[in-house]
């Protein structure tokens, strides 16, 4: 009876090594992500009509890519040696 918009980030960890970290940055709009940032691909990518459109524009935004690949070091690499001791 209404709209549900989601924004989920998340760090994915595949190995210890630093390299093997992968930065996740999702916007979800009524239980279908139509939109996906990740770090190993470097951009975003629509996946739906408006997610498209939006990921065209987000990628021509080289201070916002920056930003999302900073999310990698800032979030995720710093955090890395908590995930791994728990």
């Amino acid at each position: 009876d209404g709209y549900f918009h989601q924004r989920v980030t998340q760090c994915r960890y595949s190995s210890k090594d630093l390299q093997g970290i992968e930065f996740i940055d999702s916007y979800v709009f009524n239980q279908a992500e139509y939109i996906r940032f990740n770090s190993t691909v470097g951009k975003f990518v629509g996946y739906t009509e408006h997610g498209v459109k939006n990921a065209e524009a987000w990628n021509s935004d080289a201070a916002g890519l920056a930003g999302e690949l900073g999310e990698l070091e800032r979030f995720c690499k710093h955090n890395a040696d908590l995930h791994y001791s728990t």
